[in-house]
């Protein structure tokens, strides 16, 4: 993969690493980290190249959170701040294109991404959701499922899995991700888990197909 060097950005509360296309952006995608990562974690980076390489802008964002503090996972009383940081930078990047908006992110991220979805769907304008290792329930503990609000996604939505990923089976997440009240594409990453080792899979290219298929393109098969 070719190194990218990103635009940093820091306003109106909004922290956000951008990676530009050469032509004008047909699509803008707002990426959220991981519970104990950044916007510069190797996932991020390798979505921010691939996906601005096809022509989208890309803002790999710090949630509330991390602008916070430089480590640590967040507090479930602050993921409301933590979507809100979502909407602001969706609302702040959104004139970028005068093509699509999609949401998303990894892990913890995507988790919340979903959420603003699900919440204010309409308000928000989402064309799509890209979910990378959505963290469907604790490691170990499926009981805890993390599902109530998937059947109020009404977008397509591309969830990447990494095949041996603790937070959720292939099995697990395919039976969540049938509750989206739209259409779905799950991308499995063979041999990999939670991180979905973008150094070494082509993970970042697989999402990137897959989002231009049903989301940019309109594609339902």
């Amino acid at each position: 993969m070719k190194t990218v060097s990103p635009e940093t950005f820091t306003a109106d509360g909004v922290v956000a690493d951008i990676y530009r296309p050469d032509t004008h952006p047909r699509a803008v995608l707002v990426l959220a980290h991981g519970a104990g990562g950044n916007r510069q974690t190797a996932i991020m980076r390798a979505y921010g190249t691939e996906f601005s390489g096809r022509g989208v802008f890309v803002a790999c964002i710090d949630l509330p959170y991390r602008q916070r503090r430089p480590k640590g996972p967040p507090s479930p009383s602050g993921a409301a701040g933590d979507r809100d940081g979502i909407r602001a930078a969706a609302s702040l990047f959104r004139s970028e294109s005068d093509g699509s908006l999609i949401l998303g992110g990894h892990s913890y991220g995507g988790r919340q991404a979903s959420m603003v979805v699900a919440e204010d769907g309409d308000t928000v304008d989402a064309a799509g959701l890209l979910l990378s290792s959505y963290p469907l329930h604790p490691p170990g503990k499926p009981d805890r499922a993390r599902t109530d609000h998937l059947g109020d996604i009404t977008v397509p939505t591309v969830i990447v899995h990494g095949a041996s990923d603790p937070f959720a089976t292939t099995e697990e997440i395919t039976d969540a991700i049938a509750l989206i009240a739209a259409p779905t594409r799950l991308v499995e990453i063979a041999k990999t888990g939670h991180d979905l080792k973008p150094d070494k899979k082509p993970t970042a290219q697989l999402a990137a197909d897959a989002v231009d298929e049903l989301i940019l393109n309109g594609s339902t098969r």
